[in-house]
């Protein structure tokens, strides 16, 4: 399907098929926030990321196909369209950006009660699509009873989500699991086989008899003391990291990284194993509901809890491999200690960077799969440095010291000096050549990174060869920011936040330094609280 910003905001695609007759139908209904079943033909750009109904048995199946036929006869659909919508082909997973455009009716034309779209096919021809958001199942005769089928559609979500974490991870790192723990791994891999197998059988049958459930049935307390394992692992992972300063953090990771891949993966196959054993267990307890709602309601029930416990562990397994990967990635762009005296360190360093760059081999398919990837950081319209200065590997590992969505607005790499007090009475007095001076034989040269959400400082020679960072500044923080002053190649920016004033001396572009201080000016502020305390001190 083709990027949704493309989608078109007409009434109807145009005709693009051979003799005038219209495109071949498809059609979306969000039966669940985020998943939609696809009826009538799937186009190419849609069949790589189509799931299967798999352990949905074929009666639910057939519920679900009713209701899109009480849909399309609701909205009046005719033709092809109407067709399209009672021959549902599997389910398909929204992105949030997706969900977000196709669900705003004010941005996609509405037609016979859906939103209209195309899907481009090979050649450009023109599929009508239309989009039924998940408020349609509520006007749908038969809605209400349909609950369980939709449940089993959850599961069977779930399931195809951590089936394919679990292939892209084993097959990147089979050689870190053949390393450690072996006995734990035969265990956990034979437990998931048995299951595995079992869900493959009810798949093909569309059913789970009473014969198959009995060959899984007494592994839920085994599938649960594995899960609980490996969460349990990961968990103190997880602890451990959060406890150490930088130096401690990334030491753990690098003396862990073995022992952290491994736990991930075992939790991810345990995971999808009892997803695997609760999907079953929903299908039997789905079966029985035809004459026992009890049954039908303990099937929702099922499905309810597996999501709550599974959106647990993906998170903190998301968590955990976004920490691991992030080190890994920072580690391999580290600059070799040329400076170091010590060529034993040096050595040192050059092992940590080839075994980051191993595991991160391994691991990066999964970190990509859990989170997408971050974008590379483009050189930022505002840069005050020195002639000589190449921005670029400071800008590789911030990269990766980036929370999500955090935008780089401004870099700089001035000389600096603490308390301000003196130099700006200094300057005040007009004694520039005075405070130049003093600054000279007292400056530190400094990395300065202003984000939309912070002011991040480093010494350029730590952070390029450890990704030290020595101070983040909240902009909430930023109370006042003097214009740059000064002469010649060296402007000055005095900035006052809530617990320190600070003075940056540039050797840059006096225009650049203007724009760095400007960005910095946008964020100042007093809050109430802090001016009603200094309020308080008046006689």
């Amino acid at each position: 399907m083709q990027d949704p910003s493309d989608l078109t905001e007409t009434a109807e695609p145009e005709d693009n098929s051979e003799g005038g007759s219209p495109g071949a139908a498809t059609v979306l209904l969000e039966v669940l926030p985020g998943v939609a079943v696809v009826a009538g033909e799937v186009p190419p750009e849609l069949k790589p990321d189509l799931v299967d109904f798999g352990i949905v048995p074929a009666g639910d199946r057939r519920q679900i196909s009713a209701v899109l036929a009480s849909i399309g006869n609701a909205a009046t659909v005719a033709g092809n369209i109407g067709k399209a919508i009672t021959e549902a082909q599997g389910l398909y997973r929204l992105s949030d950006a997706t969900r977000t455009l196709l669900a705003n009716g004010g941005t996609l034309a509405v037609k016979d009660g859906a939103n209209l779209g195309t899907v481009i096919g090979p050649g450009g021809a023109l599929r009508q699509a239309r989009f039924h958001p998940v408020s349609a199942l509520g006007k749908a005769p038969m809605a209400a009873s349909v609950g369980p089928a939709l449940a089993m559609v959850a599961l069977q979500m779930m399931l195809s989500e951590v089936s394919g974490l679990v292939r892209t991870t084993l097959t990147a790192t089979n050689q870190v699991l053949t390393t450690v723990r072996k006995e734990q791994w035969a265990e956990l891999t034979g437990l998931v086989a048995a299951v595995d197998r079992a869900v493959e059988q009810a798949r093909e049958i569309e059913s789970v008899p009473t014969s198959l459930w009995e060959d899984v049935a007494g592994s839920g307390a085994l599938l649960r003391k594995q899960l609980e394992l490996y969460q349990g692992n990961v968990r103190d992972h997880v602890r451990q990291i959060g406890q150490a300063d930088a130096r401690g953090h990334r030491e753990y990771l690098q003396t862990n990284a073995q022992v952290i891949v491994f736990d991930v993966n075992a939790l991810l196959s345990s995971l999808q194993a009892w997803t695997g054993y609760h999907a079953l267990r929903a299908a039997r307890a789905r079966a029985a509901g035809r004459d026992d709602d009890a049954e039908a309601q303990y099937a929702e029930v099922i499905a309810r809890d597996t999501h709550t416990e599974f959106d647990s562990t993906l998170a903190e397994v998301t968590g955990l491999v976004d920490a691991l990967v992030r080190d890994l990635r920072i580690t391999a762009e580290l600059r070799e200690p040329d400076g170091w005296p010590l060529p034993g360190k040096r050595k040192d360093v050059k092992a940590a960077r080839e075994t980051a760059a191993r595991l991160l081999e391994a691991v990066e398919p999964l970190a990509d799969a859990l989170h997408s990837p971050v974008p590379p950081l483009d050189v930022p319209e505002i840069l005050c440095k020195p002639e000589s200065l190449t921005p670029e590997p400071y800008l590789r590992i911030l990269r990766w010291l980036f929370e999500d969505g955090e935008t780089l607005r401004a870099l700089g790499f001035p000389d600096q000096v603490g308390d301000t007090a003196s130099p700006i009475s200094a300057i005040v007095g007009g004694a520039m050549d005075r405070v130049a001076a003093a600054i000279d034989k007292t400056a530190v040269k400094t990395l300065v990174a202003v984000t939309d959400r912070r002011i991040i400082l480093a010494k350029p020679t730590a952070f390029l060869e450890q990704a030290e960072i020595r101070q983040a500044v909240p902009l909430d923080q930023v109370r006042y920011v003097r214009a740059p002053r000064g002469g010649g190649s060296r402007a000055m920016i005095d900035l006052i936040t809530r617990d320190e004033n600070v003075r940056w001396v540039f050797d840059a572009d006096t225009a650049q330094v203007g724009a760095f201080a400007a960005v910095l000016a946008e964020s100042m502020a007093i809050p109430d609280a802090e001016r009603e305390a200094l309020q308080q001190h008046r006689p």
